[in-house]
């Protein structure tokens, strides 16, 4: 039965799904049925290339091409059929199977060929694999480009804005200057560690039985060195082997994988809410979109939607990550089914992720900053040089001078007549009171210029 968009249960395949649809090919249904497709066909090759012996040695041309094929590249995997068998079965692997079998019979398999078909193999064999197939896919496909980019644009910012002083706020108070693309820096070298954390995360997958020690294939083929031709078979795959196993791979790498993931978007959780209050400072403003509403009854807002858009998201991707990070490494003795129904929604905290993501990217394209906004309250909080003054006087041994400072500065607003009163009253060296005297709070932002960089040339 077809669903339209607006009928959707999830957001992600309704409001949301025309930005979602490299995520639904990976992580659907559909995508999950593909990648088991793809394991069963290179599990069947790799025996038909040793253990199967002579048994596979004359398998028909068209059947062999086939099992390439959808190994190689499972797009021609026929679904609905999968489905329809299904019904029947009321199992997902099975009917794969099945619909394998079929297909290579009437490519001229023989029924003594086709026993061959998942052979030894319990479901989670297959199932282990093929999520870790889409979770790999997803990583090399979308998170890492995806945080590659946002960190180049958030870089690229940082560059732009690097010698732009700006007003910190440490508690919500006034603090020492730093610059807008210091503070930018700043979270694109925090991106930069998080994306290399997940991009380290090894992939693991396992191919060793029903309870993870080759019982069923050493009864069949007892001079056959599974262990070894299991692991040379997942890491055929581009995973890497797990040797130790119950029925099911324990997720511990997607625990890892799901964590690196979670502290990526933690990253952009705090910049979210750091841009959607320099937004509300009025620090950085917003190209208005032709067309587009920001309020039923007041007309002239322009809403950082965006930034609450990937927020939300980010929140609702970090909840599912850590629950699977907790519950799928947790299986009963040799397996419970807990984790079957958990791993069907991996996919959905992708989607979220992959939303906020473009959310960020959609944001960081419309904002501009308003330098003279960004000045007026550096402008303000001459107060901000108390810091420099009394370090000054410290290196001079003058005494008490954070308590002379503190007495003069705290807990009032100090302008420019007054904090150069204060200097010229210091018994200073002339080249440090003209140093001083000349510093103003725009320009009292130590190396952040330089640090904004990251290394680079302007």
């Amino acid at each position: 039965m077809h669903t339209s968009f607006t009928d959707a249960l999830s957001p992600l395949d309704g409001r949301y799904a025309v930005k979602l649809a490299e995520v639904r090919h990976i992580f659907s249904e559909a995508g999950l049925m593909r990648e088991r497709v793809r394991v069963e066909c290179a599990w069947f090759l790799a025996l038909s290339a040793g253990p199967s012996g002579k048994a596979l040695a004359e398998l028909p041309l068209a059947a062999r091409e086939l099992l390439v094929s959808l190994s190689k590249d499972p797009e021609a995997t026929d679904v609905p059929a999968i489905k329809q068998i299904e019904s029947r079965t009321n199992h997902d692997v099975k009917a794969v199977e099945y619909w394998l079998r079929g297909e290579l019979q009437s490519r001229g398999a023989s029924p003594a060929q086709l026993e061959w078909m998942h052979f030894a193999c319990t479901s989670e064999d297959i199932n282990n694999l093929a999520y870790a197939l889409m979770l790999k896919k997803a990583r090399a496909a979308l998170l890492l480009p995806m945080l590659e980019n946002l960190g180049g644009k958030i870089d690229a910012l940082a560059a732009r804005h690097a010698g732009v002083g700006m007003l910190a706020r440490t508690h919500g108070q006034t603090a020492t200057p730093t610059t807008v693309g210091k503070e930018l820096a700043n979270v694109a070298a925090r991106l930069e560690a998080q994306r290399a954390g997940l991009e380290r995360v090894e992939i693991l997958g396992k191919m060793n039985g029903a309870v993870g020690n080759f019982n069923a294939h050493v009864a069949a083929l007892p001079r056959v060195d599974w262990p070894q031709f299991s692991a040379a078979f997942v890491e055929s795959l581009g995973l890497k082997s797990n040797a130790y196993t119950t029925q099911i791979e324990p997720h511990d790498w997607i625990a890892e994988y799901c964590h690196a993931l979670m502290r990526a978007d933690t990253v952009l959780v705090d910049f979210s809410r750091d841009m959607w209050t320099y937004i509300s400072m009025g620090y950085f403003k917003q190209r208005p979109v032709s067309g587009e509403v920001g309020s039923s009854t007041m007309p002239h807002k322009v809403n950082p939607i965006d930034f609450e858009n990937a927020e939300g998201n980010l929140g609702l991707a970090n909840a599912l990550l850590s629950h699977f990070a907790d519950k799928l490494p947790i299986s009963r003795l040799q397996r419970d089914l807990t984790d079957s129904t958990v791993m069907r929604n991996v996919g959905v905290a992708i989607g979220h992720a992959v939303l906020s993501f473009k959310s960020l990217t959609a944001g960081l394209d419309k904002i501009e900053l308003d330098q003279g906004r960004v000045a007026e309250d550096l402008d303000r909080a001459w107060e901000v040089l108390a810091e420099a003054v009394q370090t000054v006087m410290r290196a001079h041994g003058i005494p008490d001078a954070y308590d002379q400072l503190k007495s003069f500065s705290r807990g009032r607003r100090v302008d420019e007549g007054a904090m150069r009163e204060f200097i010229a009253s210091l018994a200073l060296p002339p080249e440090d009171k003209a140093r001083l005297m000349e510093l103003t709070p725009g320009g009292y932002v130590g190396l952040a210029p330089r640090l904004a960089l990251r290394g680079r040339s302007k």
